[in-house]
């Protein structure tokens, strides 16, 4: 059997150089599972509804089990010649049952059978990026948890800004994740429609039972109009946006962990696990994980734009161009998939260097802020106290000194504002004072991750 069947008003067959370039097979096989349990859920239909017998939905449903077990074991060859996954599926049903199989076709179009099976293929999809999303939650705050009392400079602009708990800087990570796995189930809303029984665009002539079909394959929702079901992939670049935007957020997780992990910064060591040699330098330990993260954060962006391109002047309904959501909706899933799997295991293993951050901390001006607070406290207008702090600063840093060096004259040059107790401004008094709701002080920080734990739990 091949697709010469559907040729009917032709008189030429297809070229062979056409047939390679139209077929899906090598990548739509990935849709075997979603496909026949379509099927299988829709031969119950036909018999629950009398449009073929009994007898035959059993058959059908027998022989497409079977089939099933045979491409999961490999016993199944794949022909290009039948362009894709569903035709390879239902030419094998009618070897193995004979012409009945033929039936399975009966009230339902390519058009259809295809949206059906990629918003099953997308809804498992999205399950499975949401539980390793909280994976990767659950690792940043378990490394939190261990590091808890680190501080570590914050950064603006990439220069040393203000004393903040490493804890509070992963936490920032987890609630970007946060996000994206709301961003995930928000999108699932949107693919949990069934448009079988779209027919080609118009309908079917059939008394199907949507309903049913619906029950037997988990959706929550029937597609309302048969011209935009068979149309419509906004589910897909749904997907491949929120993918987007969680690649982002692993590649900038990659990043600072690429700095952090130099001997410029020191602040952390990536485990030899998540590494690689040099071919050269026997020293080396690079950061590759981390740098694929980022370069792999491209493609997944390209995936996006190429998709958005091939949807954006199709007439309605269905087009061929349509077939160009698959590769790289797979590619996407795939890499996001591996990348939240090999990120979770690069931060459980990340060892922290907690003296080197305290080195970074204390050996610079991050309690700037702080001494202008300081002099706000006495009394003083906020700009005032910002511009005798930056000729402070300004006049230690051209003596080669850091604030640890200063002593209370030192200060009182600047102000007769300066008492002893600026002395007392550490790094650890510095992050306790912001004691406000999201803040970098230990309370707050811990109300974060008891918030956090309970966002994992959440399904």
């Amino acid at each position: 059997m091949s697709t010469e069947h559907l040729r009917g008003r032709f008189k030429k067959d297809t070229d062979k150089v056409v047939a390679r370039y139209i077929a899906s097979i090598p990548f739509d096989h990935r849709l075997y599972r979603q496909d026949i349990a379509g099927s299988i859920a829709h031969a119950r239909m036909l018999g629950k509804q009398g449009i073929i017998l009994q007898s035959e939905a059993d058959a059908i449903i027998a022989g497409l089990i079977s089939i099933r077990e045979e491409i999961e074991q490999g016993r199944l060859q794949f022909k290009v010649e039948l362009e894709d996954i569903h035709m390879n599926v239902e030419a094998r049903l009618i070897e193995k049952i004979g012409d009945v199989g033929g039936k399975l076709h009966t009230a339902r179009s390519r058009n259809d059978q295809v949206a059906l099976d990629l918003r099953i293929f997308c809804k498992e999809a999205i399950a499975e990026t949401i539980r390793r999303l909280k994976e990767l939650q659950s690792a940043l705050l378990d490394t939190a948890e261990a590091n808890r009392d680190v501080i570590m400079p914050g950064y603006t602009h990439l220069q040393r800004a203000q004393p903040v708990l490493l804890a509070h800087h992963l936490l920032a990570y987890f609630e970007m994740l946060q996000r994206d796995v709301l961003r995930f189930k928000d999108c699932l809303v949107r693919t949990d429609v069934m448009p079988l029984g779209s027919g080609a665009l118009a309908g079917v002539p059939y008394p199907i039972d949507r309903d049913f079909v619906a029950h037997q394959l988990g959706f929550s929702r029937i597609s309302q109009n048969s011209i935009d079901a068979v149309s419509d992939r906004d589910f897909v670049i749904e997907y491949l946006a929120a993918a987007s935007t969680a690649m982002m957020h692993l590649s900038r997780l990659g990043e600072e962990l690429v700095l952090w992990s130099t001997e410029e910064f020191g602040y952390v060591d990536i485990n030899e696990s998540f590494a690689s040699a040099s071919s050269i330098m026997p020293q080396k330990r690079n950061p590759d994980t981390a740098e694929l993260a980022r370069g792999k954060t491209g493609r997944v962006y390209g995936h996006l734009l190429g998709f958005l391109t091939a949807m954006k002047g199709l007439p309605l309904s269905y087009n061929r161009d349509l077939q160009e959501d698959k590769e790289g909706l797979f590619d996407t899933v795939d890499t996001l998939h591996s990348t939240l799997e090999v990120f979770t295991g690069m931060v459980r293993t990340v060892k922290v260097n907690a003296e080197r951050a305290g080195q970074a901390v204390d050996g610079g001006y991050l309690l700037a802020t702080d001494l202008a607070d300081y002099l706000v406290m006495k009394g003083l207008p906020f700009r005032q106290a910002h511009a005798i702090v930056g000729k402070l600063v300004s006049c230690a840093a051209g003596n080669g000194q850091d604030l640890s060096r200063l002593h209370l004259e030192d200060y009182r040059r600047f102000s007769d504002l300066f008492t002893v107790d600026v002395l007392d401004i550490t790094a650890k008094a510095s992050v306790a004072a912001r004691s406000v709701l999201g803040g970098t002080a230990p309370e707050q920080v811990q109300a974060q991750m008891a918030r956090a734990r309970e966002a994992v739990r959440d399904v």
